[in-house]
């Protein structure tokens, strides 16, 4: 895939537990009740400390989320007014779409390599398989992006003129399943949901 000269976001510092940023510190204890088999309603109400704890990947993955969002935005809201940005030439918009690009690529694999195992030993909804709605969506997303990172590429090679039209079919193929995945993903990381498979020091350890 293109590589172009920014990182990709990192998440803002959380000052209210201390996050493990090393893999070495993957192997989290886990407890050995980890059926899930108590609903919300039937636990205690969380104190706001406890929320933010139990919520923490959710607010981070949604930190992630937002910038995502951001420049798929600035890039369909050009093919829907048939105009780049004024700010923009040629040459950043096609580069911000390559970044779009690289960015997603980049965050998940850090999850499907970190992330998801951590957590699919308690949640069956992180566990690798042909049911797994998120990687089945990773994978549509990434058919998606491989088709939309040609089109961009044969543009900046000159092979093709930009046409704004033909970049909003690209993106419209595989814009739904990307906003409903960052909409799933962060809500099964919501305090409600981890509450259930996670103790509080157990959240704590779980790296993002």
């Amino acid at each position: 895939m293109a590589d172009t000269e920014q990182t990709p976001p990192t998440a803002p510092a959380n000052t209210e537990t201390s996050t493990p940023t090393t893999q070495s510190q993957q192997a989290i204890p886990t407890t050995t009740t980890d059926d899930a088999s108590t609903t919300p309603s039937s636990l205690p109400p969380l104190s706001p400390s406890e929320f933010r704890t139990y919520n923490r990947l959710a607010e981070q993955m949604q930190y992630f989320h937002n910038h995502f969002v951001g420049m798929w935005t600035t890039l369909y809201t050009a093919c829907v007014n048939s105009r780049r940005p004024p700010n923009m030439s040629l040459k950043q918009f096609l580069d911000e779409g390559l970044r779009l690009i690289r960015y997603l690529e980049a965050h998940h694999s850090i999850e499907e390599t970190h992330l998801y195992p951590i957590l699919a030993k308690k949640m069956p909804q992180f566990k690798a398989g042909k049911s797994n709605k998120l990687l089945k969506q990773h994978e549509l997303i990434h058919k998606g992006m491989d088709q939309l990172e040609e089109y961009i590429l044969m543009c900046k090679s000159r092979e093709a003129d930009l046409e704004l039209s033909v970049l909003k079919e690209k993106m419209d193929s595989w814009g739904e399943v990307l906003m409903k995945h960052l909409d799933d993903e962060v809500k099964e990381l919501e305090a409600e949901t981890m509450r259930k498979y996670w103790t509080l020091d157990e959240m704590k350890a779980i790296p993002i």
